[in-house]
């Protein structure tokens, strides 16, 4: 538990110290009730179970006390209920505790009310407060919701682990936007199927990220819950990410201002996360990333990935050796937990439930070694596409562009761009090509049509002769 810097009474020592002995048996008691309640590996149908009191936080009061003077003396005053909002945890039976504690310790007092109930008290924070408050940001400026502990947090991966089942009806239509060969979709398949490491090759400009995240996006589930953020003895580990993590627009909030069986409002549901990262990808970002200013720790890639996909795109142009990018990943891809580390040295284990996807345009025997290479479950190719699977790309983007469709033009972009100058196909080139001839045509104030003066311009100053 965290370690308490409100000075308390003599009986409020022995109330801490119960508190702490406590907390391992409140920890594996939320583990039993989720378990009991939702069943182990039960995927989407988890949810965090509803909180009623202290205890169910698996928090004690002294944490919060805390927490919500650095709260008040951020913001100057409150309600009862907006301090709830605040920290994510329902003022009745909670927050409406640790406001009597404070008020006792004359740390915050009542300034008037904006409504009816204890709720929509006004609180402000007392000189005492302020100095306990200023103490308390000295190790950490935290001041956002609750955090969840470790094992509460380590427990709901477990829950909501997504057993993948694809068929072929199902990959299909999820990949019904992109022109995909049938060999590229019978490799596509049993590597999401697998729910294991993926390496994608091939030259660029074919979709490996578009495969990558409709993969992700569709075939990996539609929801789970996470954390705003983890608390291990005290340090707090931002999860929750705006980036990389779309809320679900029906539970953008829900209410705290008063108990129900509504769940744990410290969760936030989401998509399950695609994170993708690319040549900024470091090993420091790998770990735990402590912020010295504010003096808290955001979660690493993989730890924001978990219960969904993490796509390294780019692989082998990171500034670190693909060697060590690989070396880093031998424990978790094997044996599923990754090892991170406090500032202190203290090394943590944390769950890893991730699909990794690694993307290179480069040869892959010029990144590792065949032990490696062993390493990744399935490796798949993506070629350039055929002539004919290049005049559908082709076609469907001149259709959502607004583009008269000409075969014989395309004939002639085929000839005199491709076959002449022994050029291969690229699935991206008829989206950039058609996007250069509609700037061209606006500039000379043409129609917008296959002609062959807008093909000539627009490859000219599309392709590149090396």
């Amino acid at each position: 538990m965290p370690t308490n810097t409100i000075k308390p009474t003599a009986a409020q020592i022995a109330q801490q110290q119960a508190a702490r002995r406590q907390s391992g048996a409140l920890s594996q008691q939320y583990a039993a009730d989720t378990g009991d309640r939702y069943g182990i590996g039960s995927g989407e149908n988890w949810s965090p179970p509803p909180v009623k009191s202290l205890e169910d936080t698996g928090l004690n009061i002294f944490y919060l006390s805390e927490l919500v003077l650095k709260v008040l003396y951020f913001s100057g005053f409150k309600s009862g209920y907006g301090i709830a909002e605040s920290i994510k945890l329902p003022f009745a039976g909670v927050v409406d505790q640790v406001m009597e504690f404070l008020k006792r310790e004359r740390l915050v007092e009542v300034r008037g009310s904006g409504g009816f109930g204890e709720g929509a008290y006004q609180y402000v924070i007392t000189s005492g407060g302020i100095e306990k408050a200023r103490e308390a940001l000295e190790r950490s400026q935290y001041a956002g919701p609750a955090p969840v502990p470790l094992s509460f947090y380590t427990r709901s991966v477990r829950e909501q682990h997504r057993r993948i089942h694809v068929t072929k009806e199902v990959l299909t239509r999820s990949l019904s936007h992109l022109i995909v060969s049938e060999e590229v979709l019978e490799k596509v398949g049993p590597a999401a199927n697998s729910g294991k490491s993926i390496f994608l090759f091939g030259p660029p400009g074919n979709g490996k990220t578009a495969i990558s995240e409709a993969v992700g996006r569709v075939v990996l589930g539609s929801s789970m819950y996470i954390p705003y953020a983890v608390d291990i003895d005290g340090q707090i580990v931002r999860v929750y990410d705006s980036v990389n993590h779309e809320v679900l627009e029906d539970d953008e909030y829900r209410g705290t201002g008063s108990v129900s069986n509504r769940p744990d409002p410290r969760w936030v549901k989401i998509k399950r996360p695609v994170v993708m990262v690319g040549g900024e990808l470091t090993l420091e970002t790998l770990d735990l990333v402590y912020d010295p200013i504010n003096k808290y720790y955001e979660a690493p890639f993989q730890m924001k990935a978990n219960g969904g996909m993490f796509l390294i795109d780019d692989f082998g142009r990171q500034q670190v050796r693909p060697a060590d990018l690989l070396n880093r990943w031998i424990v978790p891809l094997e044996k599923r937990v990754d090892f991170l580390t406090l500032a202190n040295g203290r090394k943590i284990e944390i769950p890893f439930d991730v699909m990794v996807v690694f993307s290179t345009n480069l040869d892959p025997a010029d990144l590792v070694d065949e032990a490696f290479l062993r390493r990744i479950r399935h490796k798949i190719e993506i070629t350039d596409p055929s002539f004919e699977e290049y005049r559908e790309i082709f076609i469907r983007v001149a259709k959502s562009r607004g583009l008269p469709y000409n075969d014989q033009a395309l004939a002639y972009l085929l000839q005199e761009w491709y076959i002449k100058h022994n050029r291969p196909l690229r699935g991206s080139h008829p989206r950039d090509l058609i996007d250069q001839m509609k700037d061209i045509a606006s500039y000379l104030a043409v129609p917008f049509e296959m002609s062959k003066n807008l093909i000539d311009r627009a490859a000219a100053s599309y392709f590149v002769n090396l």
